[in-house]
């Protein structure tokens, strides 16, 4: 009897009665079940689909690409303001010739900016422009010296340049013919945070166009990544307060008004290599589905090693990034000609990141020079 006992206290609940029948279990409060139930319903939530995002992008980087999917002589590569401001000498500039003699890098995006926040460009900000690209034509001749400018805008915060002043417009379309005037043969910008659907930026690079292509002058432009999963952008920037992601329709709006179009699929918040090659697999078909064949759709890649939020060095890798963009290419559209990498950015590169993209995505048949 005294076992028989002990063992049905042992199945009630704590600070049962004494007498209380052994099933008669005393209820929890109404508010701390429906707060269980409420945490596990978050927890699936945001669980599942987290699993399930992992698991297809680690399928994404599954196969081999294939020998087709090597460079086309088509890359880009991304330098830092040193290189028109008076801190480079000779030296550096046959250094840099001989990194990109046996690459596929065509063309240079030398940050000549920012432009200020009225679309204006202070000249002060350039004076070795003429012998940044007088010095490459003669090592390098069929290298293409683009200037890269843009500027923070004002969608998120109340500084910034605003897109949507036509007096601004105007005025970066004249900064654009004061810097192709002083010898860059194309034009490369950069605006962020661009959201989705800016028509002011579609009309802008519309105007833009016109004048690059009077004067055979490439315009391209540094594209923010496209939505993941439908209408993404509305809800992470609902949520965040920042739009991280463009539409793949407007993606496809602004590649149809320029001649390069290079995504930042870099800074991507992926904690592991595979799932970072994954991401740029499917960032790389994106792309491809909507940006038109005259078009150079070209997929950004880290040429750095910063550990911060939103990048983790290990996993944001040279070989993960050309892997990926050469899955996307080889499942969407394999022979396509119009397609490179963007190496981003030349200051913070290392001898190994140069060796793994050589290694990985391969050499032109025709060497630069």
């Amino acid at each position: 009897m005294q076992t028989e006992t002990v063992e049905r206290d042992a199945d009630g609940a704590e600070g049962d009665a004494p007498g209380t029948p052994p099933n008669a279990r005393r209820r929890r409060p109404r508010w701390v079940r429906v707060l269980r139930w409420t945490a596990l319903g978050v927890v699936l939530v945001v669980l599942v689909p987290l699993l399930a995002a992992g698991t297809w992008l680690r399928f994404s980087y599954a196969g081999e690409p294939g020998d087709g999917t090597r460079t086309r002589g088509r890359d880009a590569l991304w330098l830092g303001h040193a290189w028109v401001d008076g801190r480079k000498d000779t030296g550096d500039l046959d250094r840099l010739a001989e990194q990109l003699r046996y690459t596929g890098i065509r063309d240079l995006y030398v940050h000549a900016g920012p432009l200020e926040h009225d679309g204006t460009l202070p000249k002060k900000l350039y004076p070795k422009a003429g012998w940044l690209v007088e010095g490459l034509h003669e090592r390098l001749p069929r290298l293409r010296v683009s200037a890269w400018l843009g500027d923070v805008l004002d969608t998120e915060s109340p500084e910034g340049l605003s897109m949507a002043d036509p007096k601004t417009r105007a005025a970066i379309l004249t900064s654009s013919r004061q810097i192709l005037a002083a010898g860059f043969q194309g034009l490369h910008f950069d605006f962020e945070p661009l959201h989705s659907g800016d028509r002011d930026f579609l009309g802008l690079l519309s105007r833009l166009h016109t004048l690059t292509a009077a004067r055979h002058a490439p315009l391209s432009v540094a594209a923010h990544q496209i939505d993941p999963l439908p209408s993404l952008h509305t809800v992470f920037g609902a949520v965040s307060g920042h739009e991280k992601y463009w539409s793949q329709a407007y993606f496809g709006q602004v590649a149809h008004r320029v001649d390069q179009i290079a995504v930042m699929s870099y800074d991507t918040a992926m904690p592991l290599e595979s799932l970072y090659g994954g991401y740029v697999a499917q960032q790389t078909e994106l792309a491809l589905e909507v940006t038109p064949h005259e078009t150079d759709l070209l997929m950004g890649m880290p040429f750095y090693h910063e550990n911060k939020f939103g990048h983790r060095a290990a996993a944001e890798t040279v070989a993960a990034a050309v892997r990926g963009a050469r899955l996307g290419l080889a499942r969407t559209d394999r022979e396509r000609v119009r397609f490179g990498l963007a190496l981003y950015v030349d200051f913070a590169a290392t001898e190994a990141d140069w060796k793994a993209y050589r290694d990985s995505w391969g050499a032109p048949v025709n060497r630069l020079g």
